[in-house]
């Protein structure tokens, strides 16, 4: 970038970038709304590049269960969220070690829907915790705990927890958005709403977005979405890409490396004690 202000010339050593691009430097407000007209299609394509690069970067690898130091699965269902320390908990150490108490912080479990309700309250009151915001709207959605169901709570405290940086809220407005539960469908914000999600690490909203980008003919980009997301562990994404294989849109360099990349992920956050917790929830089905 030149040292100079690309609009009025001026030579100054406190010139600031353009936000979106990085690509011209500005002495003030007024010479970057004045050279706009000339600046603003090489912004808009210099700023979508930018994105697509960090869109499409594989997300780091998720925290570690503070018990078993073990990766948690990018699986939510294969962990539990504690409202009492605000700690997600694999299954196998929240299972097999004991169910009387949280197996970090060996707060006593919540006996009534109402003790869990307080634990949750107060994680967000103290703490302005996102973890516990998406738990409660979760109650507010499905109408549990012995809370009414109510969309107006439930996209509320999603939106909180957006702004807080949580995945899994952009993740759940984005299909929101995408179904129009609650509100009216728009695509163009599921999307915008995915995209953050699958930039932080959330396997769920990047497979979505390869499927929207499949049905929008924007077959790289797809692919793209899937084999990240499969190399993370997401088994929906790699079963969309053995589809597409089958299809012609992948190669078989692709396809091989993406599967052994799934296996060393599924392996990763493997242990005796999750495989354990795995067996009993289904015999609890």
């Amino acid at each position: 970038m030149s040292d100079h202000c690309a609009s009025c010339g001026k030579a100054d050593g406190n010139l600031k970038a353009c936000k979106a691009c990085k690509l011209m430097k500005y002495c003030g407000v007024e010479c970057q709304v004045a050279h706009r007209p000339a600046h603003k299609k090489a912004c808009r394509e210099k700023a979508k590049e930018l994105f697509d690069v960090q869109l499409f970067s594989q997300p780091k690898k998720k925290e570690e269960c503070p018990i078993c130091m073990i990766p948690l699965s990018c699986h939510d269902e294969e962990s539990s969220y504690m409202p009492c320390c605000g700690k997600y908990i694999c299954n196998g150490c929240r299972y097999c070690l004991t169910r009387a108490c949280c197996p970090f912080c060996n707060t006593p479990a919540s006996r009534s829907h109402e003790e869990v309700i307080k634990k949750v309250s107060e994680r967000i009151e103290s703490y302005n915790d996102p973890a516990a915001m998406v738990m409660l709207a979760g109650f507010y959605s499905n109408g549990q705990r012995g809370l009414p169901v109510d969309q107006s709570k439930d996209v509320e405290l999603l939106q909180r927890a957006s702004e807080l940086g949580s995945a899994l809220a952009h993740y759940n407005l984005g299909t929101m958005y995408y179904n129009g539960d609650g509100m009216e469908i728009d695509k163009k914000k599921s999307i915008h709403h995915w995209q953050i999600a699958a930039i932080m690490g959330n396997v769920a909203a990047r497979n979505n977005l390869g499927c929207a980008e499949l049905e929008d003919g924007n077959y790289q980009r797809a692919m793209k979405h899937f084999m990240i997301a499969a190399r993370c562990g997401w088994n929906k994404s790699l079963d969309n890409l053995m589809r597409c294989f089958r299809d012609g849109l992948v190669t078989k360099e692709d396809l091989e490396k993406t599967l052994q990349d799934y296996q060393a992920s599924c392996d990763e956050t493997r242990s005796e004690q999750r495989d354990r917790a795995t067996s009993i929830a289904r015999e609890g089905e």
